[in-house]
């Protein structure tokens, strides 16, 4: 089985990647760390703020990877927000049934109600270097994901009167 974990920022993609391994072992890869050893060592001259061209980048590798994790048998959580919308065609009928995705949603009134809360959880599984998080941003950024699910046919979890991951999927 694999498992796409995608969402905007601050959303938990990470928290729930990590429940998922502690409670089926399945392994875990952070898009975030792909990018980043990418463009660390030099393989792309993509910036961390070059989303849409990252995206297109990332999702030509990680679909390989999907598909020879299927191929062998093999269950991949793979969590990050570089899955594009249309990432169904990317695969053949045959794989399909064996990807599990997953959209994490804020919704606004959540979002408004939690923002402190949101960006004091930043940090529970990773360390990130800044957390200049802005409500406005937050709140846009967690539409523009709710519009692709809706656009694209994808089934999406929507966080709206508490945070509880462990009806989403757990």
């Amino acid at each position: 089985m694999i498992i796409l974990i995608t969402g905007a920022s601050h959303t938990g993609k990470t928290l729930l990647a990590q429940k998922l391994l502690e409670k089926y072992k399945y392994p875990y890869l952070s898009i975030d760390h792909l990018k980043m050893g990418l463009i660390r060592s030099g393989q792309t001259k993509l910036t961390p703020y070059d989303d849409d061209k990252l995206t297109v980048y990332l999702w030509n590798i990680l679909k390989e990877i999907i598909k020879t994790a299927i191929e062998n048998g093999q269950n991949l959580i793979i969590e990050g927000c570089y899955i594009p919308f249309d990432w169904k065609d990317s695969f053949d009928e045959d794989y399909l049934p064996q990807i599990k995705y997953i959209c994490l949603v804020m919704s606004e009134s959540y979002i408004n109600s939690h923002f402190t809360d949101i960006v004091s959880f930043g940090n529970v599984i990773e360390k990130r270097l800044s957390n200049d998080l802005g409500i406005e941003e937050t709140i846009q950024d967690n539409l523009k994901y709710l519009r692709g699910c809706i656009s694209h046919g994808l089934e999406y979890f929507l966080i709206d009167d508490e945070y509880d991951l462990e009806r989403c999927c757990i």
